[in-house]
């Protein structure tokens, strides 16, 4: 079956370009105004950029309103995320509804992390009423049908390309992959992947899920500071950053921080290019992957110096 082309991002793809998206991470609070600013800054580097859903199950600025807003203020196009954890099939179908009046051409469906990940809400109770796999197949009904399981809905038809999630870090691999390839199955448009940071095992995880016959970006993470990074190992499930890499961000640290903030961030950034710069190098050399997806979440500075690796 031949995917409609709704959005720039799937339009990039399937003409087989090297395509760069990039992360927006809207903050427990009534004001969206720094995630503008962040899309004001990423957009002449991306074809497209995520707006989280409470990302490890912390709250944040609903995503679909922000999706909008972003989109319409900013002009870059936006992937909506949308996650399992918290909705039953009513309220994502009702999200989904709203899709074509948001403007809103691109989501991600995600199973989304437990509760317990969150500092915050651990009395909560998660929903998983449906699965990514289940959610992209009902997104893709909603689109082709013009059906919610089996329900026929009134006004324009909801006009979505669909992508999923994937984890090269996942053991035992064999499963993951199998997960990947239910999604590809039910009518995935592209892949995003969690962070990695270590080629090889990236190139190991792109050559079988590449016979899927689906689009990957790999997931890279600037790390914007020691703390950033030691944060991301406490919250993040399923991705640690390496001991040596810590270590020279700790090395920075502990070099800079009292003597020249500047000139801490620019060694922060110096590291981030030079760890991942040659990684994107390989990877796009390699043509083992359709593009990459950067988290630099908060920190837009980070997208200049490594553009220059997929230009």
């Amino acid at each position: 079956m031949v995917k409609q082309v709704f959005s720039n991002l799937k339009k990039a793809l399937v003409e087989g370009k090297f395509v760069f998206t990039g992360e927006l991470e809207p903050h427990f609070s009534t004001s969206i105004d720094d995630t503008i600013e962040d899309a004001n800054a990423m957009k002449s580097y991306v074809t497209a950029a995520n707006v989280t859903d409470n990302p490890a199950s912390d709250t944040g600025f609903v995503s679909n309103v922000a999706s909008s807003i972003v989109q319409k203020e900013t002009g870059l196009e936006i992937i909506w995320q949308l996650r399992c954890t918290d909705k039953n099939r009513m309220a994502l179908i009702a999200d989904l509804l709203a899709a074509p009046r948001l403007g809103l051409k691109n989501v991600l469906a995600l199973t989304g992390d437990h509760p317990w990940c969150s500092p915050h809400w651990r009395p909560s109770k998660p929903v998983y009423d449906l699965d990514s796999t289940t959610l992209i197949r009902l997104v893709n009904e909603m689109v082709e049908k013009h059906t919610a399981f089996g329900k026929e809905y009134a006004g324009p038809t909801v006009e979505l390309n669909v992508g999923g999630a994937a984890n090269p870090n996942a053991g035992p691999l064999e499963a993951e992959l199998l997960k990947l390839h239910r999604k590809a199955k039910v009518g995935c448009d592209w892949f995003q992947t969690q962070v990695v940071f270590d080629v090889q095992k990236t190139l190991d995880f792109l050559k079988e899920a590449n016979k899927a016959g689906v689009p990957v970006l790999i997931g890279l993470f600037p790390i914007k500071s020691y703390e950033v990074a030691n944060g991301f190992n406490t919250m993040v499930p399923g991705v640690k950053v390496p001991d040596a890499l810590m270590a020279k961000f700790k090395q920075i640290k502990t070099e800079w921080k009292n003597v020249d903030k500047k000139r801490m961030e620019e060694e922060y950034l110096k590291l981030n290019v030079d760890y991942l710069g040659p990684f994107i190098q390989e990877i796009r050399d390699k043509k083992a992957c359709a593009g990459i997806h950067i988290m630099a979440v908060h920190y837009p500075t980070s997208f200049a110096p490594l553009f220059k690796y997929v230009q």
